[in-house]
């Protein structure tokens, strides 16, 4: 077994608790919750696994170095400190991402150019010569984060963020991202014990997370590349072992899963992206109208969409998100209903009563999970 080292997982605001939950189950140690963050450590088939088994994580960073930064030469020598030699030759290429809060630094494009100096300072140094950057596909990913006076330097694990699984080649004009969808469906209470619909579900995201976590499919199994299978130390035999062992906690699914749209177009681009995530057996997409289709199942239902908000997708608001609520009271009784919304004033034209709302973001967009429980017969009669 490999060494144990810290690492830090990335998520969206309100996801914390859910990737805590999420690392615990997959055997993470010292795990501690931040603000969309959770750290943990683990070695390095763990670092696979995370990356590979994790829904809520957007990126995974290793922390090599941390040190005190009040001023740009503080910032360099710092930096240049590090032995590079141990993560990258002078022949590979190199990216660097910064993130800053601080009273000292303000520009984080600067503190990024600022680094690049000090390595490729120290690669001449050392070597005669530096390595190129190249921002799309760097061999090495730098993650530089600088809190006040206090600096991190992180290698990025992952790569591109972890919501590109790899399966979704086709999207709309509002795509819901594949991390924000999983971490909606979690914190519905999903689990794969029941039938399940996205009566609005354009280019098939939250239907093909629905399907991954009923079946347990490991979220980025259909992703291209990580970060770390360019670094020196990349054994790809443990990562085929690690691979091969998360799939084995894969299960079968007995229930339905079904997708709505009203856009032939978009119904083309949700089954490309359902057959590109293999998910094809279990997803069945029709081009029906949520607000003229009957309930398609009389077992227990889940419903999970993303309805139309903002000036993307232009709707009329009040009338829309009435015809939402009728149609929940009229044609779904004995369902769990949620939603996503950003846009807060419309959820007083639903007509119900929400039993929960939980704040989230959807990019930089506040907006809130709703849910709605549809009874058979009254509330009250439900509770004799």
């Amino acid at each position: 077994m490999g060494h144990n080292f810290e690492m830090v997982a990335k998520t969206l605001f309100g996801f914390e608790d859910l990737l805590a939950d999420e690392l615990k189950n997959l055997g993470a140690l010292n795990i501690q919750k931040g603000m969309r963050m959770v750290s943990f450590e683990g070695d390095n088939g763990f670092m696979y696994k995370a990356n590979l088994g994790l829904r809520t994580a957007i990126k995974i960073l290793k922390p090599i170095h941390h040190f005190e930064v009040k001023n740009e030469d503080d910032l360099y020598q710092g930096i240049y400190k590090i032995d590079w030699l141990r993560f990258m030759s002078e022949n590979q290429t190199l990216a660097i991402d910064a993130t800053v809060f601080s009273d000292f630094f303000n520009h984080s494009k600067y503190v990024a150019l600022k680094c690049k100096d000090a390595i490729v300072d120290q690669f001449r140094f050392r070597k005669g010569t530096r390595p190129n950057v190249d921002i799309d596909s760097p061999d090495l990913r730098i993650n530089i984060h600088i809190h006040q006076d206090e600096c991190t330097v992180s290698l990025d694990t992952s790569g591109t963020s972890l919501h590109q699984r790899g399966y979704k080649t086709a999207t709309n004009i509002a795509p819901i991202n594949e991390v924000l969808a999983a971490g909606l469906l979690l914190l519905s209470g999903w689990d794969g014990q029941c039938d399940f619909l996205d009566p609005m579900c354009g280019s098939g995201t939250i239907l093909i997370e629905a399907a991954m976590i009923a079946c347990n499919i490991p979220a980025n199994i259909n992703r291209p590349e990580f970060a770390f299978q360019r670094w020196a130390d990349w054994d790809e035999k443990l990562f085929d072992t690690i691979k091969a062992a998360l799939l084995k906690r894969t299960r079968e699914f007995h229930f339905k899963l079904q997708g709505y749209d009203t856009s032939m177009a978009a119904i083309r681009k949700a089954q490309q992206n359902i057959l590109n995530a293999g998910l094809e057996d279990y997803v069945q997409i029709s081009l029906q109208n949520f607000f003229r289709a009957g309930k398609f199942t009389q077992n227990q239902l889940h419903i999970l969409f993303n309805p139309p908000y903002d000036e993307r997708i232009s709707v009329q608001t009040e009338s829309f998100y009435k015809q939402i609520g009728d149609t929940l009271k009229q044609h779904y009784a004995g369902t769990n209903a949620w939603f996503i919304t950003g846009n807060l004033e419309a959820l007083k034209y639903v007509g119900l009563k929400p039993s929960k709302k939980i704040k989230v973001y959807n990019g930089s967009l506040e907006a809130r999970l709703v849910k709605y429980e549809m009874y058979d017969g009254s509330k009250k009669r439900k509770e004799l």
